[in-house]
C-alpha cells in the first residue's frame, strides 16, 4: 500500500511516524483530520488504488494542501462474489518541503 499507492498521486504522502516531526518543526501543517474516502470498486486492488489516489487528491486539492497521512485503509466485502471496495482514512496537510 505505501508503495504503490504514492505512485498514483500527485501529492506526497508522508508517513504517521514522520508527521509529528514535520508539524512540530513547522514544515508541514494539519489542515483536515480524519477524512475517509470510500473508493469506486476496480476490477484488481491496482483499479482501486487508482481509484482511491484519485480521490485522495481530489480532498487534498480541495483542502488547499499538498499532502496527505493515510490513517487507514481495509478491503470491504461488498458481496458475496468477493467483490471488495478499499476505504481509506487520511489527513491533509500543507507542507512547505
Amino acid at each position: 500500500m505505501y508503495k504503490v499507492l504514492p505512485t498514483f498521486t500527485k501529492s506526497k504522502l508522508v508517513l504517521q511516524s514522520e508527521i509529528s516531526s514535520l508539524v512540530s518543526t513547522d514544515k508541514c501543517r494539519y489542515l483536515t483530520k480524519g477524512r475517509s474516502y470510500v473508493a469506486p470498486a476496480g476490477i484488481f486492488a491496482k483499479n482501486d488504488l487508482k481509484n482511491a489516489a484519485k480521490g485522495i487528491d481530489e480532498w487534498v486539492q480541495l483542502d488547499k494542501g499538498n499532502t496527505y497521512v493515510l490513517t487507514n485503509y481495509k478491503w470491504i466485502s461488498m458481496d458475496n462474489s468477493g467483490s471488495t471496495q478499499l476505504n481509506v482514512d487520511f489527513d491533509t496537510l500543507y507542507c512547505n518541503e
